[in-house]
């Protein structure tokens, strides 16, 4: 999908991120019709791509990263992202203003293209199997866009009864003041969404940049994940696991390279002159642009001006003969072994280089949605609710035999609390500064009896060093820009706002 930038105009007119202060506000005027914007199956193919360009997660990458223990504050720090590294969280904070207005951009975009669809005719059997391949993908993609803020904005992702977000499978008129759903509502709807898709995609998985049957099965293991169907997430990753070899050492480092898909099953690709070639804003949930500028100004090396570092609590778990290490650590690095003795900050500088660019740009780089050590890691969390312990930690040593190169030894479990705590260590490791860590404690973490947990020596300066994973932080508040316009759902806030 190297062609974000050659969007046709009808594309920016529909599909461009509404400057809208509420999920509803989204009727504008003057704007196109589907029925005049569309007029063949490769105009709604190129509306397909303007709806994938509404989906980003270097917001959730960098969320994640700085509110979490991920990171510490750069030597060329110049102040970003400090109320999100100091655990401050409110209506008015930018992460959730983000997540839910970009969240509701983005499933607009997708109405709109499925409205538009009612439209189109396709003229032969090419045709209808285009038409109904770019149906599937816009329907698991309203799929995904309701899973991306549920996350977020719900209490407890395992009970149905808990309130979820606002439902938006139809384009609203500027007058509707709509509520929030239950999680059960909103997990019908998606999984009404992703049956619908399955039955319209092919079978192809040849590209990893559009969605396909596996994007769906992967989808539908890590939902079942954090609902705690863990029958369902079971199945789900097996099959994946059973198709997807895990990445060797080369492939591994080649796969944050973009010079190799690896273990990829699902990716958003970013490539020089799309709508993400750019620094975007730093340290903050608004985000967009190069996925390594969430960390470093110029490059992903000692002097590429980091303002942000690797937290020490996340360093002093990897092991340099661990391939992630080479992944996630600049060999430009100044590192201290000595470092809670000097605490001296320019004798350890833990540079982060996850995303060291590709196609000559530096910090740029295709964002992995979904790899199958994931899978792994879901299927081994399946086996610890079954209290089947040696087999989730056979998962776990398979990944690290794959990141080590060599035969490890298998992990050890007394307890199941036991076991959640290395799943939730080994997560944080292989999918660091990817976005999952803050997720991964909220729906793990107290079964882990593991929180936040900065190094001492990161949180020196502010104290803001450990958050319990039960904090009603790990649920972000419903925005105040919402409430502007939706008075109604003040009185569905989150609990602790």
């Amino acid at each position: 999908m190297k062609n974000f930038n050659k969007l046709i105009l009808i594309i920016g007119a529909l599909f461009g991120l509404m400057a809208c202060n509420d999920a509803i506000e989204i009727d504008q005027p003057g704007r196109l019709d589907a029925d005049a914007a569309f007029e063949n199956v490769s105009d709604l193919e190129a509306g397909l791509f303007g709806v994938y360009d509404n989906f980003d997660v270097t917001p959730e990458i960098a969320f994640s990263s700085v509110f979490t223990d991920e990171l510490a504050i750069g030597f060329d720090s110049g102040g970003q992202g400090l109320a999100d590294y100091g655990f401050v969280l409110n209506a008015g904070s930018t992460a959730p203003e983000i997540f839910w207005v970009r969240g509701y951009a983005a499933l607009n975009a997708v109405n709109r293209l499925i409205e538009a669809a009612e439209f189109i005719i396709p003229e032969n059997a090419e045709e209808q199997a285009l038409y109904n391949q770019i149906l599937g993908e816009a329907y698991a993609l309203r799929a995904w866009g309701h899973h991306k803020m549920l996350k977020y904005f719900s209490t407890d992702l395992s009970d149905d009864s808990a309130l979820g977000v606002i439902i938006l499978d139809f384009v609203p008129t500027i007058d509707q003041q709509l509520l929030r759903s239950t999680n059960g509502e909103v997990y019908d709807l998606i999984e009404g969404d992703l049956a619908t898709a399955a039955n319209l995609l092919g079978s192809s998985t040849v590209d990893k940049t559009r969605i396909n049957q596996d994007f769906i099965t992967a989808l539908r293991a890590r939902i079942a994940a954090y609902r705690e169907d863990y029958t369902a997430a079971a199945n789900f990753s097996q099959q994946l696991i059973d198709d997807y070899p895990l990445a060797n050492r080369a492939e591994y480092e080649a796969m944050f390279l973009d010079t190799s898909d690896g273990e990829v099953i699902f990716k958003l690709e970013r490539t020089i002159g799309d709508n993400y070639d750019g620094q975007g804003v730093t340290g903050s949930p608004a985000a967009g642009g190069w996925a390594g500028a969430r960390f470093a100004f110029v490059d992903a090396t000692l002097t590429g001006s980091p303002y942000f570092e690797m937290g020490r609590s996340l360093f002093n778990l990897l092991d340099p003969s661990d391939i992630r290490y080479t992944v996630n650590i600049a060999p430009t690095s100044v590192i201290d072994p000595d470092y809670e003795t000097n605490q001296n900050a320019a004798r350890d500088i833990l540079v982060i280089q996850k995303y060291p660019g590709s196609e000559g740009q530096p910090l740029m780089n295709d964002l992995k949605v979904f790899r199958v050590s994931e899978m792994y890691l879901i299927r081994a969390e399946a086996y610890v609710a079954n209290n089947q312990l040696d087999q989730a930690a056979s998962l776990i040593k398979a990944i690290r035999d794959a990141r080590f190169g060599t035969a490890t030894v298998a992990p050890v479990f007394s307890s199941q609390q036991e076991a959640y705590d290395a799943i939730l260590d080994e997560r944080r490791v292989e999918l660091a500064f990817e976005g999952h860590r803050y997720i991964d404690l909220k729906r793990l973490g107290q079964r882990a009896g593991q929180g936040v947990e900065k190094d001492p020596v990161d949180c020196a300066f502010n104290g803001a060093c450990t958050l319990p994973a039960d904090d009603y932080r790990f649920t972000l508040p419903l925005p105040i820009v919402e409430f502007n316009a939706n008075p109604d759902l003040r009185e569905q806030q989150n609990p602790g706002y």
